[in-house]
């Protein structure tokens, strides 16, 4: 100061040591800071950014899946049979008469069936259901499946669908295939990617397009 400087700038006080330090350390924490995302964004990258948002595609859906599992659990009974109901008529049982084509049976007098969907327009053939509202780990049991196959026959029908929100054991899927009656199996995994695809207690939030090169604009 007593040199009355004409400008304190970084060219003048390079003349320092202490200066010439302080800056040596401070772009020794800059390059500390910032290295890890330059190589961590772009050097060690291994997924394409088409690859990164499928990635995060498939982690948003088994996110929205286990949230519309939990919600589904903690819904009333017979809330669970109607939402069966509404998917087989949304994936095109019952033809276009679905305001007749599916509907619960009830609690009582059921008969151990929950609920029926015609298969056709004409109502020629049935799918009878059996929904089962369990908690993860309560897994069906193959006495369940003979019991649903008992009813299946007390009302004629040849087919028939076992949804449960949580799971079936080996021997009850093994009985499935073994009966004489055609028996599907539906366990909460499905069930939730199925109410996803037919936009089932979700729906379309955002859109995202994707374009690239039209090779042909190019030719012409």
């Amino acid at each position: 100061m007593a040199s009355n400087p004409i400008a304190i700038d970084n060219r003048f006080l390079d003349q320092f040591e202490e200066f010439r330090e302080f800056r040596r350390r401070s772009n020794e924490t800059d390059e500390a800071v910032l290295q890890p995302q330059v190589v961590e964004g772009l050097t060690d990258q291994k997924e394409t950014p088409d690859e990164i948002m499928r990635s995060a595609h498939r982690q948003i859906e088994t996110a929205l899946a286990e949230d519309l599992l939990a919600r589904v659990r903690s819904a009333p009974p017979d809330f669970f049979e109607r939402l069966i109901v509404n998917l087989l008529l949304s994936m095109g049982y019952g033809g276009t008469s679905a305001d007749k084509a599916g509907r619960t049976l009830g609690r009582s007098g059921d008969d151990g069936v929950d609920g029926v969907v015609d298969q056709d327009i004409l109502g020629l053939d049935r799918v009878y259901i059996q929904a089962k509202r369990y908690s993860a780990g309560n897994n069906i049991g193959s006495g369940a499946i003979r019991d649903f196959f008992g009813s299946l026959d007390r009302h004629k029908a040849n087919k028939g669908l076992f949804v449960t929100t949580s799971s079936f054991s080996q021997s009850a899927r093994e009985t499935a295939d073994f009966l004489s009656k055609r028996i599907v199996l539906i366990d909460g995994n499905q069930l939730s990617e199925l109410m996803i695809r037919q936009n089932i207690g979700c729906r379309i939030e955002e859109t995202l397009t994707i374009k690239n090169i039209d090779e042909e604009f190019f030719e012409a």
